[in-house]
């Protein structure tokens, strides 16, 4: 049972790493973008381009950092924030990510992370459930983000895993 398990684990490090080269792509296909466009209301995600991509950011590191028991890091998006911060952002806190993802053992699965934020009711979710949750979160925006490309008619970045180098 092990052996399965021990795959699988370095599966989810393979899709952190290609949740970081497509988001990479994202921020270059944004600087074709005028500051106005990455800032203009959109129907659904969290608004705009900008902030949607702050925010997968945002959520990726607080959710490994509840993980780690340390505090997050802190950030603050308002209406100077420029694309260049935010890539510098994401930047700065994936090596944080990277080094928890990485040093992943099979004991952590099923250890249980307490969720104690105070604008949500206390609850419990395991190791496990909430990495999956953070690659399944950035898959969804980046996702929104090809919407949105299609509407400013931009191809938008490839979603597809291969290619990518990640199993060589």
């Amino acid at each position: 049972m092990t052996q399965p398990f021990t795959k699988g684990m370095i599966h989810m490090y393979t899709l952190f790493r290609y949740n970081w080269q497509v988001r990479d792509d994202w921020f270059q296909w944004c600087k074709q973008l005028s500051d106005e466009e990455l800032r203009r209301e959109r129907t659904g995600g969290v608004g705009n381009i900008l902030h949607t991509l702050f925010h997968i950011v945002y959520v990726e590191q607080s959710w490994i950092c509840d993980l780690q028991g340390r505090p997050e890091l802190h950030f603050d998006f308002d209406s100077s924030t420029t694309l260049q911060q935010v890539e510098e952002w994401s930047s700065e806190c994936r090596p944080l990510v990277e080094q928890f993802v990485s040093a992943w053992s099979p004991e952590m699965e099923m250890h249980i992370l307490t969720d104690t934020h105070p604008k949500r009711p206390p609850s419990e979710f395991r190791y496990g459930e909430v990495l999956r949750h953070v690659i399944a979160h950035e898959i969804h925006h980046m996702g929104q983000l090809s919407v949105w490309a299609r509407e400013l008619q931009l191809q938008p970045i490839s979603a597809n895993l291969i290619r990518r180098g990640l199993y060589e």
